[in-house]
């Protein structure tokens, strides 16, 4: 997809070593929860637009594969912990974020489905952060087992999402121990 040479993946080993090697990004919310990346946004943007294609899927298992899974077999918080992706409704075929979250599964962490969920459809997608400061997700949880928590999403902008959601976990006496994500709008 990246090179245009045969492959029998959606992007070439090759190029996944050459453009896709991950390297970890941290930053701290204004709520003191930490979100930790992987990509640059500029170097991935192009593959993240595949994901309301079919497309999409693929190669958001390849970024997944190459950086969920890789810290998930490193990861050792001295407890055990469950992921939670941040809406993993299905749209266009599958949850990209349920795909991330399904490549953190590992002996320490154990992803959950279906728990953190939306009452609202709209789109952040572009949108200015006035914009989504104003339209709140108004996430819905669903009790689930276990008190540490990693939330996973694909992309933080303004942090918005990953507030609301981290400060409804807290509310219901959850530890949000930090956030992953594949990249952060605001690495350069």
């Amino acid at each position: 997809m990246t090179c245009e040479n045969f492959s029998l993946t959606h992007i070439c080993s090759a190029c996944q070593t050459t453009f896709l090697t991950p390297s970890i990004y941290k930053r701290s919310l204004s709520n003191g929860v930490e979100v930790f990346s992987f990509y640059k946004y500029e170097d991935i943007k192009e593959l993240l637009f595949t994901k309301h294609t079919d497309l999409g899927f693929y190669v958001y298992d390849i970024l997944a594969k190459l950086s969920f899974a890789k810290f998930a077999q490193e990861f050792d918080f001295g407890t055990s912990a469950v992921s939670i992706p941040i809406d993993d409704n299905v749209k266009n075929g599958y949850s990209h974020a349920a795909v991330l979250n399904r490549r953190l599964k590992s002996k320490n962490v154990k992803p959950l489905y279906n728990k953190l969920r939306a009452k609202n459809e709209i789109s952040y997608s572009g949108k200015s952060k006035a914009f989504r400061l104003a339209n709140a997700r108004d996430f819905e949880l669903k009790e689930f087992e276990g008190e540490n928590v990693i939330l996973v999403d694909d992309v933080v902008t303004t942090g918005a999402t990953l507030i609301e959601a981290s400060n409804l976990l807290a509310r219901r006496k959850k530890e949000v121990l930090f956030c992953l994500t594949l990249t952060d709008v605001s690495q350069k």
